[in-house]
C-alpha cells in the first residue's frame, strides 16, 4: 500500500507485525452442519426467510426501508393482537427486548413484584435489582403456574409499581394463564410486563384484551426468524409513565423516548436517526411475519397445539413422561423427565452426533432432570416428531444395553 503527499509515507494507524510473524488467518468457507434444531431455540427457519436475509441492503433511512418499517409494525400488531402505537423489533436479541421493557418502566426505588416460577423470572428479578428497584419475589415450584387468586393476593400485599410475569417459561415448559392478570394490575395502579418470547405466534396471546402494558418476545422460536432483532410493545398507559419519568432512562440505546423518534407510527412525523438498524434482519422478520399472515394466526396456534399433543402421545408410547401437567403444558416447548439410570447429557450428544438433531438439557433448578424440546415455527411438524422419537428410542437403547 502506498501513500502520497507531504509526511504521508506511512499512515499513523499502520501496525508493523513482529519480525518473522504473519497476521494472516487460514479462514475456511462457512460450512455448518445441517442440524435439525429441536431445542429451546433457535429453531430452523423457512427457506424463504433465509432467502430474505440475502436481499440487497438499502439505507436505514431509505424510503423503501421506512415503508417496510411501517409494514413490520402492522404485522406485529396482528401477531400480538394489539393497536399499540409503540411497537417495533428492537435491534438485539430477546434479552435486549426484555431489558428495554424493564429499563424504561422502572425508576430507582420503584417496587417491582416478580411472579417467579422459572429461570426467566429470575432474570426479571436480576434486571430489576440492577435498576435500583425495590424487588419483591413471589415463588412457586418450577413447572407450575400462578392462579389468579395468588396473583391478586400478591399484588394487594406488596402494592407494586411494576409486575413481571412470564407467559411461556422456556426453562420449565409451563404456560401461565394471563386472563385477568392485567385487570388486577390496572386496578392496583401497577404496570404489567409480560415475557412472550416462547409464546408469540405459537400460543394465543392478546396484548390489548389482557391489558398488558409492556410485552417482549424473540424471533428465533415460534415467530420463525433468526435471532438478531426482537419485538417489543408498550401500551399508551405505559408510555405515559415513561414520558413522565423523574430521571432519564439509564440506557441510551434502549430509551423509548429516543427510539420512538425512529420507529414512528405512520402520520406522526418524520423519522429521526437513532441507530443504524440491522437491515437484513428486518427483512428476515418481515418475511417470517408474512408467512404467519399467510397461514393465519389461529391456524398457526392450532398447528403448534396439534403437533405438541401428537408428540406427547408418542413420548408416552416409549415410556417418557412430561414435567408439566397437561392443562398448563406449553405447546411450543416440552420438558421431558430424564428416566432414572439415564445420562441425559449422553442422550443429547448421541442425537447431535448421530442424527444432526439438537435438543437441550434442563436449565437452573431443572439441570440434569429434564430435556427441553422445542417444536416451534417452521419445525412444528409431525414428521419432525417421528424423527425425534426414533432418535430418542435409539439413544435410550444405547444406554440400556
Amino acid at each position: 500500500m502506498s501513500f502520497s503527499g507531504p509526511n504521508c509515507s506511512q499512515p499513523k494507524c499502520a501496525v508493523k507485525p513482529p519480525s518473522g510473524e504473519s497476521i494472516t488467518l487460514p479462514s475456511a468457507p462457512l460450512n455448518p452442519p445441517p442440524r435439525l434444531l429441536l431445542g429451546p431455540g433457535p429453531s430452523n427457519v423457512s427457506p424463504r426467510v433465509l432467502k430474505a436475509l440475502g436481499t440487497p441492503q438499502v439505507g436505514h433511512l431509505d424510503p423503501y426501508f421506512q415503508s417496510l418499517m411501517l409494514k413490520i409494525q402492522q404485522q406485529l400488531r396482528y401477531v400480538w393482537q394489539t393497536e399499540n402505537s409503540v411497537i417495533m423489533p428492537v435491534s438485539g436479541t430477546g434479552s435486549c427486548a426484555m431489558e428495554s421493557t424493564f429499563v424504561n418502566l422502572i425508576e430507582k426505588g420503584d417496587k417491582v413484584l416478580v411472579l417467579q416460577n422459572g429461570y426467566f423470572g429470575m432474570r426479571m428479578e436480576a434486571m430489576s435489582t440492577r435498576l435500583g428497584a425495590e424487588v419483591v419475589v413471589e415463588k412457586i415450584p418450577w413447572g407450575t403456574v400462578f392462579t389468579l387468586e395468588q396473583v391478586k393476593a400478591a399484588v394487594e400485599k406488596h402494592k407494586p409499581v411494576v409486575v413481571g410475569i412470564v407467559h411461556a417459561e422456556t426453562s420449565t415448559g409451563a404456560c401461565q394463564p394471563l386472563e385477568g392478570v392485567g385487570e388486577i394490575c390496572e386496578k392496583a395502579g401497577a404496570f404489567l410486563i409480560v415475557d412472550s418470547v416462547t409464546s408469540i405466534a405459537g400460543v394465543p396471546i392478546f396484548v390489548d384484551e389482557w391489558k398488558i402494558d409492556a410485552c417482549y418476545a424473540g424471533t428465533q422460536k415460534c415467530l420463525g426468524a433468526p435471532p438478531g432483532v426482537a419485538p417489543v410493545t408498550f401500551s399508551e398507559r405505559a408510555m405515559t409513565k415513561i414520558n413522565n419519568r423523574k430521571e432519564t432512562v439509564p440506557n441510551w440505546y434502549l430509551d423509548m423516548n429516543l427510539i420512538t423518534s425512529y420507529w414512528r407510527r405512520e402520520g406522526t412525523g418524520a423519522r429521526a436517526y437513532h441507530h443504524t438498524a440491522p437491515i437484513n434482519m428486518n427483512y428476515a422478520i418481515y418475511e417470517a411475519l408474512r408467512i404467519i399472515e399467510e397461514e393465519g394466526l389461529e391456524a398457526r396456534w392450532k398447528r403448534h397445539h396439534e403437533t405438541a399433543v401428537f408428540f406427547w402421545t408418542e413420548l408416552e408410547k416409549i415410556g417418557l413422561e412430561c414435567l408439566v401437567d397437561f392443562e398448563h403444558r406449553l405447546p411450543s416447548l416440552t420438558t421431558v423427565k430424564i428416566p432414572e439410570g439415564i445420562d441425559g447429557k449422553l442422550v443429547v450428544q448421541h442425537l447431535l452426533n448421530n442424527y444432526n438433531l439438537e435438543i437441550a438439557g434442563g436449565l437452573g433448578e431443572l439441570g440434569g432432570q429434564v430435556w427441553r424440546i422445542g417444536l416451534m415455527g417452521h419445525n412444528s411438524r409431525k414428521e419432525n416428531v417421528l424423527t425425534l422419537i426414533a432418535a430418542l428410542k435409539d439413544a435410550l437403547a444405547q444406554q440400556r444395553k
